[in-house]
């Protein structure tokens, strides 16, 4: 995938993208790519496709979940900065907060963030269950998402306190479910959960991986 059918695929799908965030994209990419032969922040065997299987990948919410503007964001096991720097460059008035227990991957998201010179990106090295247990951040924030980092129950019982009432918590999942759904129902059976296929118009390799979305609701 180049840049073209990346925008192309986007705008197919109602993410709509201007030049000056195509730019931040752009440059996102080119570094992510840089890094990674530095520190590991994505498979190696995906480094030539990390535009469609990871930059893409982290916009699909914005096909099936509404962010509001301003709305405050965590990203937890950011990794390389996925989903949430996408998600900051497509959504710029969100408060975006990454966390990664890995010191050096945080280091380099930091440096990642503030060369796309938006605003309101905070990163800190810390583990999710400590940074959960700070009042702070207890009820903070509207959107929880978090890509491929661990079971739902877990990111549950490590998360639930962040959210503000009304507050989601969107995981990026594939494959079957339905345990990991009976999970959470045992640990809060007052939970709503939602299980979405990411069926993406004119780019169907996240259907054929059998990859979703699952969304939990307070």
């Amino acid at each position: 995938m180049d840049f073209i059918e990346f925008w192309t695929v986007c705008s197919a799908n109602k993410i709509i993208l201007s030049e000056e965030q195509m730019d931040n994209m752009r440059r996102f990419h080119k570094e992510l790519i840089y890094w990674n032969e530095k520190v590991n922040m994505v498979s190696r065997k995906d480094i030539d496709f990390v535009l469609a299987k990871h930059i893409l990948h982290s916009l699909t919410i914005m096909k099936y979940v509404n962010i509001p503007e301003k709305a405050k964001v965590i990203d937890i096991g950011t990794g390389g900065g996925l989903p949430g720097i996408p998600l900051k460059i497509a959504n710029p008035t969100i408060y975006l907060t990454l966390i990664d227990s890995i010191t050096k991957k945080i280091k380099i998201v930091e440096m990642l963030a503030k060369h796309t010179g938006l605003r309101n990106i905070e990163a800190k090295a810390v583990r999710a269950e400590v940074f959960a247990q700070n009042p702070l951040y207890q009820n903070k924030f509207d959107l929880v998402v978090s890509r491929a980092v661990a079971p739902a129950s877990k990111i549950f019982i490590w998360a639930q306190n962040l959210l503000k009432k009304n507050g989601k918590m969107i995981l990026w999942k594939g494959g079957d479910l339905s345990n990991e759904i009976e999970d959470l129902k045992l640990l809060n059976n007052y939970l709503k959960v939602s299980e979405i296929t990411i069926d993406f118009f004119g780019y169907d390799y996240f259907k054929q991986e059998n990859k979703k979305l699952l969304i939990i609701e307070l």
